[in-house]
Formats: structure tokens, sequence, C-alpha cells
């Protein structure tokens, strides 16, 4: 996974580029009515029922829009709410809080949305020892923010791209010449440039785990699309060889019986691409 460091660079490439497209050489409508000098205050209002994700970037937009902002917070990320809750109050420049205004509600009601349904898969697997992961299926630009809103919600990330995890799926694999040249030219490659990177491989039946556990050095076994008594018998097979993952298909009336299935796993990438924004807004009062 990315270090922190190289995380909050994502971050600060975001908030930077968002600013830039929404607010371009001014914010016109706010230059045109409201006074440089002019002060007020907006409260982050809930109107919906969730989780709530967001509350920390938002003080990041607010600082780099105005460092003279001032964000008094009552509610912080993960925590459940509800119509009517406050999340909190920002002060300062009128002009300061519109600029950031949209940048701020689009992050927080998408990733409230995210991590609300995360917590929802959470909770579908609690007691087995599944866990949940998140996949490269984001919304182009703002990957950080969905897999932070992951976290939020319980989950777990996957690989953040394709430079800090190996990932040998079909194609890989199909263009490579098999699973066995796969795995050994990923190894050679690996040392060859000196990287020290996890390798996953995707298995589509039973014969390609078996294969697979005859090479050396993989991390984790992606069985995709699998039934529950494959399932069963590829965990049988791989034993304490490598970790385990389910994906391909997974919803929320599956996962609990891919889970007692005895993986180590799920990945869904419904996480991220298939969720209703929580309905937030920022009013003046």
């Amino acid at each position: 996974m990315i270090s922190k460091e190289q995380f909050q660079k994502e971050l600060d490439i975001i908030i930077a580029n968002a600013i830039r497209e929404d607010v371009g050489p001014g914010d016109h409508s706010s230059l045109a009515c409201i006074p440089a000098t002019a002060t007020g205050r907006a409260k982050l209002q809930v109107k919906d029922t969730g989780i709530l994700a967001g509350v920390d970037f938002a003080q990041q937009v607010f600082k780099y829009v105005d460092p003279n902002l001032t964000v008094e917070l009552f509610l912080h990320d993960g925590t459940p709410v509800q119509h009517g809750d406050v999340a909190f109050h920002v002060s300062g420049s009128s002009q300061s809080i519109l600029k950031a205004e949209r940048l701020v509600l689009n992050a927080m009601q998408r990733m409230s949305a995210i991590a609300t349904k995360t917590k929802k898969y959470v909770d579908l697997l609690e007691g087995t020892g599944t866990k949940i992961l998140d996949t490269r299926k984001t919304t182009p630009g703002i990957r950080a923010l969905e897999k932070w809103a992951v976290t939020i919600g319980g989950g777990e990330n996957h690989r953040f791209a394709l430079y800090d995890m190996i990932m040998l799926k079909d194609n890989h694999i199909d263009f490579a010449g098999g699973i066995t040249q796969a795995i050994t030219k990923t190894h050679g490659y690996l040392k060859a440039n000196n990287l020290d990177l996890k390798i996953i491989v995707e298995a589509r039946n039973l014969d390609e785990v078996r294969e697979i556990i005859a090479n050396p050095g993989v991390y984790r076994i992606l069985l995709d699309n699998f039934d529950y008594a494959q399932t069963r018998e590829a965990v049988a097979l791989i034993g304490s060889y490598c970790q385990t993952e389910s994906s391909g298909g997974i919803n929320e009336q599956t996962m609990r019986h891919y889970a007692e299935c005895g993986v180590n796993y799920i990945s869904s990438g419904a996480l991220t691409h298939s969720i209703y924004n929580l309905d937030l807004s920022l009013k003046a009062f």
C-alpha cells in the first residue's frame, strides 16, 4: 500500500484540481454581491441517515481556500448520523466559505455514501472473520477520497493503484502464456528491478488453484466467480499456503455465504461504483 505521505499528496492534488475546476479565475457570483470584508458562518446539516465521512477532508479544503476560516466540530468521521444532525460550523470570510462549499459537499456526500455502504457490508460479515475490500473501480481523479471512505466505514483497502501491488488477472495470465509463466516472469521482474511488491493471482477454476499453489511466493489467491462448493474446496486446497479472496458478482444476499466458506477477504467494486450520495447541505445561519 502507499505511504501516508503519498496518500496526502493525492489529497492535495484533488483539492487543488477541484478548486481550479470549480473556481477558475474567480467566484463571480460571490464577488459581485458580497464585500471582501464580509464575514459569516455556516453549518453542515445532515438530511439523511448513514455514516458520516469527509469531515477531516472538509477541514483540509477550508484550510486550503482560506487558512483563517475556523471550523468547530460536533461530529467526526465514522459517526452514525440521522436527519437533523449538525456535523460542524465554519466561520470567517463569507466569500471563502462559498468558494469551498461545493467541493466540501460533493466530497462529503459521496464519501458518506461509500462509508455507509461499507458499514452495511461489514455488519453482514460480522463474526465470520472475513474482511471486505474495495477495488480500483473508483471515480477517476478522486480515488483517494473513495478509498478513505471505505476505511471510515470499517472496510479495508485493496491495492491503491497499479504500482503498489502485483495482481495477475486472467488477461495477464493469458498474455503471459499461462499461470506458471506469469508468476515466474513476475518474480524475475521484481528481482531485476529491486521491487518488494506482494503478488496476487486470480484463479478461474480449481485446476488453476492447484497450479498456483505449485508456485512459490504468492501472497493471495483471488477466487473469481467461484460458487460456494468450489470456494470451500479451494480454501481447503490452499490451506495455509497464502491468503484467499472471493470476488465476482458477490452481493448483499450472497456475501455472508461466501464468508462462511472460509475466505479471508471479499472484494466488492459496488462499494465505490454503485452508491447514492448522502443528502447533506451547508447553510448560512
